[in-house]
């Protein structure tokens, strides 16, 4: 599971709820996979659970918006949770910012005090090219029904 790193349990900052990479803490998914690695355990026994749905914030100043930043709650919706569908309609629907955050690889979008982290098709393709390096067994996505392309056809 390599997700949840952060969400509507710390309100008081944004985060990078599924970061590859943390240069400031051991949330990432690098620590947990090479913890598991240098345990001992087979990299073809470790498969690499991906998110498809982002964290949200409510942004103390509107003005500033990166990972880290200073929040004052969860944002919209189920607990400060938009399934990738719901990212994709609040990016459309507010003409929200978006940005990739190279430190951690992942991305986050903001509109007014709303700020909402997640993974994007290209993030994602990011990090299944790192399970692949690490030679992990695979990879899986939470949910499928959470992805945009399945509401799209539905």
């Amino acid at each position: 599971m390599c997700y949840d790193y952060h969400g509507s349990w710390d309100t008081s900052k944004t985060g990078a709820h599924a970061a590859l990479f943390d240069p400031n803490t051991n949330l990432s998914s690098i620590y947990e996979l090479k913890s598991w690695l240098s345990a001992g355990v087979s990299g073809n026994k470790l498969v690499m659970d991906l998110p498809l749905y982002g964290k949200t914030w409510k942004l103390k100043d509107p003005n500033e918006h990166g990972v880290g930043t200073a929040a004052i709650g969860v944002g919209p919706r189920n607990a400060g949770v938009l399934l990738y569908s719901q990212v994709v309609e609040f990016n459309k629907r507010n003409n929200a910012s978006v940005t990739y955050f190279l430190d951690t690889t992942s991305v986050y979008s903001y509109s007014e005090t709303t700020w909402v982290g997640y993974d994007d098709p290209l993030t994602t393709t990011m990090k299944i090219g790192f399970a692949q390096a690490l030679g992990l067994r695979g990879y899986f996505l939470w949910a499928l029904n959470y992805d945009y392309e399945s509401t799209v056809n539905a």
